[in-house]
């Protein structure tokens, strides 16, 4: 059970950081920011960074929050102002499973938890991150996690089971 209310939630594209973005922020009653509905304008347009970090000390000033996205450029910003970090260390073949899946589901229009006009895609260079995200991007993370062992509520999901008590521990 966690005790905080300003919660990030990092992880793989296809590891489930928005689903359970969502499901945690109406568990535990406060809102939930997903970094690819505010990063993201219209036809996959990314934003500047300095407009990313503007954004992001709008959203920490707030009492509370879930926010779900990597971003490197407002990493330091969130985990300064996070009481939890989850990290949804999930399998690279489970994540690009769910993206396929996730692409299917919601092919030619934009998902929930992405700038309305951004239809559901997948490119090369997106499989390739996915790919290569254990190698590449998760000794950073559990770098920066070990960092902040002490100060944060650190949290690690590694499969759906994981996950489910999670959330079934808020009532």
């Amino acid at each position: 059970m966690l005790a905080s209310k300003k919660i990030i939630i990092i992880g793989c594209g296809g590891s489930g950081k928005s689903t359970l973005a969502r499901a945690l922020s109406k568990k535990i009653n406060v809102p939930v920011y997903h970094l690819d509905k505010l990063f993201w304008r219209d036809n996959w347009q990314m934003t500047s960074k300095p407009y990313q970090q503007k954004v992001i000390n709008n959203v920490i000033s707030q009492d509370n929050w879930v926010i779900d996205g990597n971003y490197g450029a407002t990493m330091t910003l969130r985990i300064a102002a996070a009481d939890t970090i989850i990290f949804l260390d999930r399998n690279r073949f489970v994540c690009l499973l769910n993206v396929f899946k996730r692409f299917i589901k919601y092919k030619g229009k934009s998902r929930p938890d992405m700038h309305d006009n951004c239809p559901e895609k997948i490119d090369f260079d997106f499989l390739k991150w996915i790919l290569t995200f254990p190698e590449k991007r998760k000794p950073s993370i559990y770098k920066m996690l070990s960092a902040s062992k002490g100060s944060k509520n650190i949290v690690i999901l590694k499969n759906s089971q994981q996950i489910r008590l999670f959330l079934a521990s808020f009532h």
